[in-house]
């Protein structure tokens, strides 16, 4: 997603955050989020609201959050993790209980996205946004080379990778391109079983010849300028080349996006508060805030990303909120699976496989 297109910049230490000074005395809330995962308009709104101030810190995956939170980094009031990294902040005890009394919106949030498996009665965690990681691609060069563009074969299969060979690219994230390969084969994301990991191995190191990279960075802009016709990646970075490209006068090509018809990944984006916040009240004024139907609106608009909140999706753009892709129907909804955390031996094992991946 373009939360991952930006460098991220560190201004923690290991041990303690460290933030700009402000020269008045207004209360401050600390967001760990995502980077670009908001809108600046809608942080504004919420100052002037507030009478305070916003303080942004980002991170580019949720490992690299969990590993700073571990390290003991402390006054954080809000993070945005996904579902996985929650399930692995709870079982931490490094969230706070929400208290209802003080989100009254929370009536907003879609039916479908209440009491997910990472937290049940949703206790510790809101819906904030979703991503879908699928295929972006060259509508002219796959329809002129017969490609098909609904299924995982685009990228596994060499009789039609051998049509595009150097204009490919796939994330360079051992769980989204190990994900991928398992749906391909008719595997659950989430199956550990070590012979069909093996198996979904050797599908990626059968077609890595003729990627041209592993990319989690560049891909929407390599994407929308024409280097590659078909990327692995998520649909918010999508809909950014989409754009990119239907900005551009007269257009030279066209870009979609599509969802596999195996199935995909699905990552849910929560907001959670950390247990050494130092406003917690502040913070339940923030997710309040941000479940208001037109606050939440914003991201989906900015960015392309799909939206948990009902009351949301008539301040959606219609060209947006008409998208099967960001807004899948409940049968397509049911194909997709997220994430969930793995216990140190299974984390040892793919990372063996994925170094095998990599260096062969």
């Amino acid at each position: 997603m373009i939360r991952r297109l930006v460098s991220y910049i560190f201004l923690l230490s290991l041990f303690t955050m460290v933030f700009p000074a402000h020269a008045d005395n207004l209360p401050k809330l600390y967001l760990y989020n995502w980077n670009n995962y908001i809108s600046q308009d809608v942080v504004s709104q919420f100052e002037k609201e507030c009478k305070c101030h916003v303080v942004q810190d980002y991170y580019s995956d949720n490992e690299e959050m969990l590993a700073k939170i571990a390290s003991g980094a402390a006054g954080y009031d809000l993070i945005v993790p996904t579902g996985n990294a929650v399930e692995s902040l709870i079982k931490q005890k490094e969230l706070l209980p929400f208290d209802y009394s003080q989100l009254p919106n929370f009536h907003n949030i879609k039916p479908e996205f209440r009491g997910m498996w990472f937290d049940a009665k949703n206790q510790f965690s809101i819906p904030y946004a979703y991503t879908i990681t699928l295929l972006g691609y060259n509508v002219e060069k796959m329809k002129a080379l017969g490609i098909p563009t609904n299924t995982w074969a685009a990228i596994f299969e060499p009789k039609y990778l051998e049509k595009i060979k150097g204009k490919v690219t796939v994330l360079d994230s051992q769980r989204e391109l190990m994900s991928a390969a398992m749906r391909y084969l008719g595997y659950s994301i989430n199956d550990t079983d070590p012979e069909k990991w093996k198996r979904a191995r050797n599908v990626i190191l059968k077609a890595k010849p003729y990627w041209a990279a592993f990319n989690a960075g560049s891909y929407a802009k390599e994407l929308s300028v024409g280097n590659i016709w078909l990327a692995h990646g998520y649909s918010g970075d999508m809909f950014t080349a989409q754009m990119e490209v239907a900005a551009k006068k007269p257009e030279a090509f066209h870009i979609e996006y599509s969802t596999p018809k195996e199935g995909a990944v699905l990552a849910v984006d929560n907001m959670v508060i950390h247990r050494t916040s130092k406003n917690p009240e502040l913070a339940h004024r923030f997710v309040n805030f941000m479940l208001e139907g037109k606050n939440s609106a914003e991201l989906t608009n900015l960015i392309g990303v799909g939206n948990p909140n009902t009351n949301a999706m008539r301040y959606i753009k219609p060209n947006l909120a008409n998208n099967r892709t960001i807004f899948p129907a409940a049968t397509e909804l049911a194909n997709l699976e997220m994430l969930k955390d793995l216990d140190r031996h299974h984390r040892r094992l793919l990372n063996r496989y994925w170094i095998q991946i990599k260096v062969n």
